[in-house]
């Protein structure tokens, strides 16, 4: 799975490790998260980001 990068502040979505502050399992595709999760740092839109 790719890594995804956030263009605002530079935080990596791994799908290897999700993103558990935030409920989303390890394993969790960039695509399958749900259209209101935001950047844990910075709090923007998946719109804000692109593969790594």
């Amino acid at each position: 799975m790719e890594k995804w990068v956030c263009t605002v502040c530079g935080y990596i979505y791994d799908p290897a490790v999700g993103d558990p502050a935030n409920k989303i399992a390890a394993g969790t595709a960039f695509e399958s998260l749900p259209e209101d999760w935001v950047c844990p740092e910075c709090g923007v839109g998946k719109e804000f980001f692109e593969q790594a």
